[in-house]
């Protein structure tokens, strides 16, 4: 009886304790009312039990049976108390899965059996009670009436709902979200399931064990811890509770050196009594062996530390708020006007409270550069093999490096070496590695916070998973840098390509006239159409010059007689056999373009069919109007083109059938010029009979007067 009163006594003390931590850190929110309220159930019935089990030491029996409805009800209480809780996590649960659809009827059936358990217990006159104390089931003969057999079925019944909630609630838990309710779920199960054992053996044996009954108490009592540490670690709860981390380590460090205490007194023990002559000499040198070895791990640095990130992560609610912090830093890098390796930094500072960081990124040759400073100096090593010992430090480890603590003991970091512009500058706290697949991109230098002045394990983890997810952006942002200098270089090269293409053709004017001088230098008509060739390749030159300056190619667009600007073409190949001729219709067509660049197209065209027709042959350009096109067509009777070439090379870049003279890429840069206008170009021919280029051309509003339009240059 005296083991029943200690063990009651402590499931009193544990769950007082537990009830007034939950009302001092109570935050008023319908979990929290929940478990309060089963909390101070099991207070209450605990604490009957107690004093009824001191009624029966000190024979104050009649006291006692006067106590028995209250324990009754207290214990009611206890059980409805818990099954409650574990309906609302379930309901919680299920509104998630089920997008809101309530399960409030299994409450509402649970409340229903609840109430059919109290009138069973109440109205039955001759029930033997769970709570009955030992000394009125002696006095009974340990006899169970029916009316009792009913009694304790009840309460079986009651236990096993206890024990399926606790399983349901355990199953309907996401693996992410088992770290946080298991403990409870362990602990309340471990009040049904003790019960259940406890009925069911009542119901077996007809009477009630008494030491089953004792450990009651102790057994309510050992699941206290549990449902501290879940209500502890469920942030919806949001009960508070945090114990000193130092006064659990410490504990947990005491129970440590007593259980391994007690183990080598039992291994000591055994030497002692098998070890015959030499057992009391073996038994000395063991236990102090194993004393020694106790002082060395209780005094060594590292399995402390290792200790206490382990009670950390295991027993506490972790210092930040993951969900908080994250959205915050996912924001801070993803928005705002600043570049990337900018915002990176300002990101991985706030999660420790800095406000300065500096940001390296490697190069090209492997060598850390910097790419970004907030608010501190930036320092200059001398030494050029700093980038790459750091580098290959921190793919190799992956750790976060507190300079403070390198400054300290750098021995602590095996194999870096930093250089001393860094170690010494002024309010370097932390370096904190990119790394993206194990590969180091940069890395981050923050500034000391004037908030936070250490960090622990948590803010190490926080910080380097922060990197490895800046690194994804970094990387991204290098890569789209690289990717803009590529596509500025393509667009260099096309342009230096057109450019050449031109001077191939001016080059071709010039040889003409080298070629032609010794031979009609004489006549004046040669001299004049020498200066004139001249002239025009200079100007030429001089707009190619100044779109490589630009970077762009073409002039600005205006609106002119097409007529013209065909007139003006036929005129320069005219010097060249065969000669092509212009018939059109409708002279007043106007159409917008660059007037030289669209010249250009046209010459081109006309250049290659004079190149593919006989000195004889024919070549003729027609312009009509078709709706509010213009269609060019340039006919020649030359040698002609199959099918196949036109599809599939004809206006392809760098394919030409003149071979070392041509370059491929007027046709191409023709059509792309045509399109880009509105415009388009189709090949009609075949070998032998000669080829159609048909042009079509977007012409503005026809105008009569001569005056509403740009003349087209000569």
């Amino acid at each position: 009886m005296n083991v029943g009163l200690f063990s009651y006594l402590a499931a009193f003390i544990a769950y007082l304790a537990l009830t007034i931590l939950l009302i001092f850190s109570w935050r008023r929110n319908a979990a929290g009312i929940r478990v309060l309220v089963a909390s101070i159930s099991t207070t209450v019935w605990a604490g009957l039990a107690t004093v009824s089990t001191v009624f029966v030491l000190s024979l104050h029996e009649a006291l006692e049976e006067a106590l028995q409805p209250a324990i009754q009800i207290a214990e009611l209480a206890r059980d409805a108390g818990w099954c409650l809780l574990m309906l609302n996590i379930l309901e919680l649960q299920k509104e998630e899965k089920l997008a809101g659809a309530p399960i409030s009827k299994w409450t509402k059936l649970f409340v229903v059996i609840l109430a059919v358990a109290i009138s069973i217990l109440f109205i039955a006159p001759f029930f033997m009670t769970p709570t009955t104390s030992i000394t009125s089931i002696t006095s009974q003969n340990d006899t169970l009436d029916s009316l009792a057999n009913l009694s304790l079925m009840v309460w079986v019944t009651l236990a096993l709902i206890g024990l399926l909630l606790v399983e349901q609630v355990f199953r309907n838990t996401t693996p992410a979200q088992r770290w946080s309710i298991k403990y409870l779920c362990i602990g309340v199960g471990l009040i049904f399931a003790y019960d259940f054992y406890l009925y069911s053996d009542a119901l077996l044996f007809r009477q009630v064990s008494p030491p089953l009954w004792d450990a009651r108490g102790l057994v309510n009592a050992i699941a206290v811890p549990l449902i501290a540490i879940s209500i502890a670690r469920n942030p919806t709860w949001d009960l508070g509770i945090h114990v000193s981390r130092t006064i659990v380590f410490h504990s947990a460090t005491l129970l440590g050196a007593g259980f391994y205490l007690l183990i080598m007194a039992g291994v000591g023990y055994y030497v002692r009594y098998y070890g015959g002559t030499w057992g009391g000499v073996l038994q000395v040198g063991f236990l102090c062996a194993a004393g020694i070895l106790l002082i060395i791990l209780l005094f060594s640095d590292k399995i402390r530390a290792q200790g206490r990130v382990l009670i950390s992560k295991h027993f506490f609610s972790y210092k930040h708020d993951y969900r908080e912090e994250w959205l915050k830093f996912t924001q801070t890098i993803a928005s705002g006007d600043e570049e990337v390796p900018y915002r990176v930094i300002r990101a991985l500072a706030s999660l420790v409270n800095s406000d300065g960081a500096l940001i390296w990124t490697k190069n090209e040759g492997n060598q850390l550069s910097i790419s970004a400073d907030w608010n501190m100096a930036v320092p200059e090593p001398d030494n050029p093999d700093w980038s790459s010992q750091l580098l290959t430090f921190i793919e190799s480890t992956g750790w976060i490096i507190d300079l403070d603590e390198y400054r300290q003991d750098p021995e602590s970091y095996r194999g870096l070496a930093l250089p001393e512009e860094l170690i010494s500058m002024d309010k370097a706290w932390l370096i904190v590695p990119l790394l993206l697949q194990s590969k180091a991109l940069g890395i981050v230098v923050i500034k000391r916070s004037n908030i936070n002045q250490n960090i622990n394990w948590e803010d190490r983890d926080l910080l380097k998973m922060a990197g490895q997810q800046a690194a994804t952006y970094l990387a991204q942002y290098l890569t789209d840098k690289a990717l803009i200098q590529a596509r500025q270089f393509e667009a260099f090269n096309r342009l230096s390509a057109y450019v050449i293409h031109d001077l191939k053709n001016i080059l071709a004017q010039q040889s003409l006239i080298v070629a032609n001088a010794e031979k009609h230098k004489d006549k004046p008509e040669f001299i004049d159409d020498v200066f004139t060739t001249i002239t025009n390749s200079v100007s030429r030159m001089t707009r190619l010059m100044e779109q490589m300056k630009r970077g762009a190619r073409g002039n600005e667009s205006t609106d002119f007689k097409l007529s013209e600007l065909l007139s003006n073409v036929v005129t320069r190949r005219a010097m060249h056999l065969p000669t092509p001729t212009l018939k059109t219709d409708v002279p007043y067509i106007v159409a917008r373009a660059d007037q030289e660049q669209l010249a250009t197209v046209f010459t081109h065209i006309v250049q290659n069919a004079q190149e593919a027709t006989e000195n004889d042959g024919k070549i003729s350009i027609s312009l009509v109007e078709k709706g509010n096109q213009a269609i060019i067509e340039i006919r020649d009777n030359g040698s002609g083109m199959d099918a196949d070439f036109i599809e599939h090379r004809l206006f392809q870049p760098f394919e030409s059938t003149k071979g070392l003279t041509g370059m491929g890429i007027g046709l191409f840069e023709s059509r792309e010029y045509l399109r880009s206008i509105g415009g388009d170009i189709k090949v009609y021919s075949k070998l032998g009979s000669g080829s159609v280029f048909r042009i079509q051309l977007p012409c503005q509003t026809p105008v009569s007067d001569e005056n509403n339009y740009q003349a087209v240059p000569e």
